[in-house]
């Protein structure tokens, strides 16, 4: 059985047969290590002398955002990282100087540290990035790890983290988004509970449904809800929503209307699933990637992976699951043209394509720990997801 907040996130189907070795994830930080792959081309860039310093950062119990404004904090240093690891795990990861410059000394805090390993002449990005190496231990679970075998046979789908894990609403702020109905955008933001939340975060936000209520309860809102503080600071001073969703930071404005978009992925690729298309292998016509990431039509006899599209504004429609996307998009009340905002064009999205299937290589199993590797985008929990069939994802530890 499919679990509630899977079907809320788009995920309505498993990719395989197996039963399930339930168990939790993430019972201690060690239990979920990452370790961030750059490709070999930027693992040869580096030197030894001068250019855009490059450091491993390695952290536990912090997520990256925040490890990153620490070391502003204490050595006056901006780095910028190629991909985004979060607090619930131990994580090494590749971090890049802005400027070119003299490196900063090795230091470590009891969350993070950071090691200098060498300069580059033009600073990493995220194309550097290629993938990331789990190691994972799962508790509490049946002793048939070893009998999951179809690691190559699993839906690339969008993980719970994308949509606000124990709060999935950023898709539907998103959505709100792109409806122009930037009132709902800002109740969404500001009362939206779930039964995943806290009990205390959920008292707060049940008062910041009433508008009345804004100014009595703004001192009351937690640290840790800073973007409904910035929106309720907007709200109270001017009581205008688009002023208020555009006072939240560009990225995060953007990632919502992502998450949607991965919501409309997510469902697609479930229909497609259900409608029995074959989405581990290409077919005549298909868009794929290359080995190297690169977009293209299929060539019978090259080492391909097939996409599906990521729609927006651009969206392609002649591929074969042009019918279930559409479904989608009927369903939910949206067309390709709604994602370009001219309200608010810094959010905009073109769209693009997604890789239909996970990749995962190196893959072994010892008792009950799990290692593998996944190319960039693709999220670990949506594998554990297919091991583990947990009845309650959130329970677990996902």
């Amino acid at each position: 059985m499919i679990p509630d907040l899977d079907s809320q996130i788009g995920i309505t189907v498993y990719s395989t047969n197996f039963d399930g070795i339930g168990g939790k994830i993430r019972v201690e930080p060690e239990d979920f290590q990452v370790n961030e792959l750059i490709s070999k081309k930027a693992i040869k860039s580096l030197n030894d002398e001068n250019g855009y310093a490059v450091y491993k950062l390695k952290k536990k119990k912090i997520d990256t955002n925040h490890a990153l404004s620490g070391i502003f904090r204490k050595k006056g240093i901006r780095l910028k990282s190629l991909g985004l690891k979060d607090a619930s795990a131990v994580t090494e990861q590749f971090v890049c100087a802005g400027n070119k410059g003299k490196a900063i000394e090795n230091f470590s805090s009891d969350k993070y540290s950071l090691e200098h390993i060498g300069f580059v002449k033009k600073p990493l990005s995220k194309k550097d990035m290629i993938g990331n190496h789990f190691k994972l231990k799962i508790s509490d679970c049946q002793n048939n790890l070893n009998s999951f075998t179809d690691f190559d046979k699993v839906l690339n789908f969008y993980g719970y983290q994308r949509f606000g894990s124990k709060r999935p609403v950023t898709h539907l702020i998103g959505k709100a988004i792109l409806h122009r109905d930037f009132d709902k955008a800002v109740d969404l933001i500001l009362s939206f509970t779930s039964a995943y939340d806290s009990e205390e975060n959920n008292e707060i936000r049940e008062k910041l449904s009433d508008k009345a209520n804004y100014r009595q309860y703004f001192d009351k809102v937690p640290s840790q809800m800073d973007i409904e503080k910035i929106v309720l600071k907007e709200m109270i001073d001017h009581d205008e929503s688009i002023r208020a969703i555009r006072a939240i930071p560009v990225s995060l404005r953007r990632f919502y209307v992502q998450a949607y978009q991965s919501y409309i992925f997510n469902q697609s690729l479930s229909f497609a699933f259900l409608d029995g298309e074959n989405l581990f292998e290409a077919e005549s016509g298909d868009v794929c990637f290359d080995g190297n990431g690169i977009i293209g039509k299929y060539v019978k006899g090259m080492d391909q992976n097939l996409a599906l599209p990521f729609v927006g504004y651009s969206y392609y429609k002649k591929t074969r699951f042009d019918f279930q996307i559409s479904k989608v998009l009927d369903q939910e009340e949206i067309s390709p043209k709604d994602f370009f905002i001219k309200e608010m064009q810094e959010v905009s999205s073109e769209g693009g394509f997604r890789q239909a299937a996970i990749h995962c290589s190196d893959y072994s199993t010892h008792d009950n720990a799990v290692e593998f590797s996944l190319s960039r985008g693709s999220f670990a929990t949506v594998l554990l997801r297919e091991i583990m069939k947990p009845q309650d994802p959130m329970a677990a530890g996902f």
